[in-house]
């Protein structure tokens, strides 16, 4: 005898068993929090947009956690099909040899469509090799801006629709911002290494290590130690000797967020990725949004920031099936209409020019002013050497040093040049270790 379903449970019958047929795709990621959630949204609809490939996302904490836990997986033959590392893992990954499967390589295989010219130029750029080839799949690409709080500006007598635009109006802001009894502080940044170093190096047309900032090979060496970099590091131990500063922490710099959200200081510079969460977080206050700051006195036009966020690399050691579950995978995440929702949500860049233009058809920039600061910060003008992006080896080691050098300085241990100075010999090791474990 037969049995007789309703169509209601003859549905899940039917869901279940092609959910039981799908091919697996393993997802490593790093993003915790609302992020980690629209993360998991954009898996699912993909999930849900077929029925032969299931995209499995895992989070396996932060960023370092997250790559260091896939080098011990490949070496134990446990590796996801996909991680997600961060740009300064990306000298890692490259010289990874044998453990990556290229992007360009693994579409042209699996037959999906893929044009590098259809991608923000800053963003390829940094993720390709020397032949052009892109070598892992923009995912979660940021970059630095400037948040500022418009209500403590008009407090303090200031415009709060004028933010400062030079590192002399952040000095002259801060210091009115707080002698008015406005906020505590005047600014705080994330990142010192990546926003207040490696920015501030390329927005300034200035080198930040030997061999167009470590692209042209592993031979390479820091030069962060120049006049510029001296002159900001002191200003940034002068303006937090006078209060008009504070030091949101080594890394991330997390503490920079809260001080931020508490109305404590009424700027603070961080990734463009961590809009959402100023939104979510501004509820008592108005957020404004602006470019990075420079030194007029050193640079009329100042240049293009750099990227940050993170890529997503295909490991080697998975079937054929798999790849093409990937592949897959990645031409739903390069559609316009995917992209340009995960950017508008986030504040990481639209990593496509179809998805920039979808946005401004769709009147989203007009309707969110400041939405599209970072998109014009990192297209202003063409990338010089200087200005398109660093990549060493160790690179996370090295952003740990330079924290240790910056807290000298502000502890008065050193002077700027002295910190600087010795994160640059340390880091340099540092990338001799590097070259001596991947010198043919």
């Amino acid at each position: 005898m037969f049995k007789t379903y309703s169509a209601a449970a003859l549905a899940v019958l039917l869901s279940a068993g092609s959910s039981l047929a799908a091919t697996e795709v393993t997802w490593w990621h790093a993003m915790g929090g609302e992020l980690g959630k629209k993360l998991e949204e954009v898996a699912q609809k993909f999930n849900e947009s077929q029925t032969e490939y299931k995209v499995v996302p895992t989070y396996k904490g932060s960023y370092p956690e997250t790559l260091n836990a896939a080098i011990a997986a490949f070496r134990a033959k446990q590796q996801p099909a996909i991680v997600q590392v961060f740009e300064v893992g990306t000298g890692t990954m490259m010289a990874a040899k044998g453990a990556v499967y290229p992007v360009y390589k693994l579409m042209k295989d699996q037959g999906e469509s893929f044009e590098p010219k259809s991608f923000l130029g800053p963003v390829t750029g940094y993720y390709s090799d020397t032949q052009g080839n892109i070598l892992s799949f923009p995912f979660n690409s940021s970059t630095p801006i400037m948040y500022y709080n418009k209500d403590v500006f008009k407090k303090a007598g200031l415009d709060p629709e004028v933010a400062p635009k030079t590192w002399k109006e952040v000095e002259e802001f801060s210091r009115k911002i707080v002698t008015s009894g406005a906020a505590k502080c005047g600014f705080t940044s994330a990142w010192i290494t990546w926003v207040q170093t490696e920015n501030l190096s390329a927005i300034h047309d200035k080198p930040f290590g030997s061999l167009d900032n470590g692209f042209g090979g592993l031979d390479t060496k820091f030069e962060f130690n120049g006049p510029l970099q001296v002159k900001h590091w002191a200003n940034l131990k002068k303006w937090q000797d006078e209060g008009l500063f504070k030091y949101g922490g080594p890394v991330a710099g997390d503490q920079a967020a809260s001080m931020f959200f508490a109305q404590e200081c009424a700027i603070t510079m961080n990734s463009s990725g961590g809009r959402a969460g100023v939104v979510n977080n501004a509820k008592s206050f108005t957020p404004g949004f602006a470019p990075l700051p420079y030194y007029d006195d050193e640079i009329k036009e100042p240049k293009n920031s750099i990227i940050g966020g993170a890529t997503l690399w295909v490991l080697n050691g998975k079937d054929d099936a798999t790849y093409k579950g990937v592949a897959k995978f990645f031409s739903y995440l390069s559609k316009p209409e995917v992209q340009a929702d995960w950017h508008q949500f986030t504040g990481y860049l639209p990593i496509t020019n179809a998805a920039y233009e979808y946005g401004q058809k769709q009147g989203y920039y007009d309707k969110t002013p400041g939405a599209d600061v970072s998109i014009k910060q990192i297209m202003r003008g063409t990338p010089s050497a200087n200005s398109k992006g660093v990549r060493f080896g160790n690179f996370a080691q090295v952003r740990t040093v330079v924290d240790e050098e910056f807290q000298a300085l502000l502890s008065g241990k050193k002077d700027a040049k002295q910190a600087l100075d010795s994160a640059v010999t340390r880091g340099n090791q540092l990338l001799r270790e590097f070259q001596s474990a991947n010198s043919n």
